[in-house]
């Protein structure tokens, strides 16, 4: 059986790794006055993205794929070039794309016979939609997990079987350096966890929030003065959960700008040699414009999928 995978722009995994296991890419469009840019996870091209529209990507808004959009996809390609997808996408609380992605697969499983009988291709085609719960960096170690095991060889219920078991312990750490960003754009969403006194004071002390996705839920877990400080607490605390044991040997780290960047900040290097002894992969990729808009320029995160904890525990 030929099974495929599909994410959206948000899931930050190296460049490379698309390629390699051909995974297929949900583009968001990011709108910036009269400019438009998708966000198609070409590490060259972000960067620019950085460059050119750094100042304004607070205001930013950002569109995915439609419902229309996505059925067309899968209709012109990917029923053709697989028997099964898994589409997984990031967390329902944050985008609409799982239920765009949900709602279109309705439309794609009525129609695909057609389109798979024009083309000579015989037999069924499956689909099914994913929600990650988790955004970023933590897709990442699902996609991961996915790609490994359809590479050897394993069917789509036991992969699904899988996925439900990991995806209630998948964990996101983010730690943002531009705290004027991140409460703009909470100001742009309506977000009010990031008012003017706390932005002051953060601002005033350069303190900054660590922040924690799980399970559709995103939130401030620590404050912590510093970036850099906070840097190295957090790549110490994945030391901590490596050592413990994760559930997959997987870390993802993404990073809001050069890589070289990442690699010299504290403790980075040997939370490398901590996953090296212990047999965790550490897939490092320059953070999805999706996520800079949101997070702001030199934002740090991590993805990993744990037994239940609490950060510095």
């Amino acid at each position: 059986m030929r099974i495929g995978l599909v994410v959206d722009s948000a899931c930050d995994l190296p460049h490379e790794f698309f390629g390699e296991h051909r995974v297929v890419i949900l583009p968001v469009s990011i709108h910036i006055g009269h400019e438009e840019f998708v966000d198609r996870r070409e590490p060259q091209a972000t960067l620019e993205f950085y460059r050119r529209h750094l100042t304004n990507t607070a205001r930013a808004e950002t569109a995915p794929l439609t419902v229309e959009q996505i059925k067309e996809l899968f209709l012109r390609r990917l029923v053709l070039e697989y028997d099964f997808v898994f589409c997984l996408t990031v967390a329902s609380s944050r985008s609409p794309i799982f239920d765009n992605a949900t709602q279109a697969s309705l439309s794609i499983l009525n129609d695909y016979k057609a389109a798979r009988a024009k083309a000579g291709v015989a037999g069924p085609f499956a689909l099914r939609v994913i929600d990650s719960q988790n955004i970023f960096a933590a897709q990442g170690v699902l996609a991961v997990e996915v790609a490994r095991m359809i590479r050897q060889g394993d069917p789509p219920n036991r992969i699904r079987e899988r996925l439900d078991a990991l995806i209630p312990q998948l964990y996101m750490y983010g730690l943002p350096s531009d705290l004027y960003h991140l409460r703009a754009r909470a100001h742009k969403k309506g977000d009010k966890s990031v008012g003017w006194f706390k932005y002051a004071v953060g601002s005033a002390l350069d303190i900054k929030p660590l922040i924690r996705g799980h399970r559709n839920e995103t939130g401030p877990v620590a404050s912590i003065r510093h970036f850099e400080e906070g840097a190295r607490r957090l790549f110490r605390f994945a030391c901590e959960r490596i050592r413990a044991g994760l559930l997959t040997p997987t870390l993802c780290i993404s990073y809001a700008g050069e890589l070289a960047n990442l690699e010299r900040l504290p403790g980075y290097l040997d939370l490398k040699a901590v996953a090296l002894q212990h047999g965790v992969e550490v897939y490092a990729s320059v953070a999805s414009i999706t996520a800079c808009v949101n997070v702001g320029e030199g934002a740090v995160a991590i993805g990993f999928c744990s037994a239940s904890h609490e950060f510095g525990q």
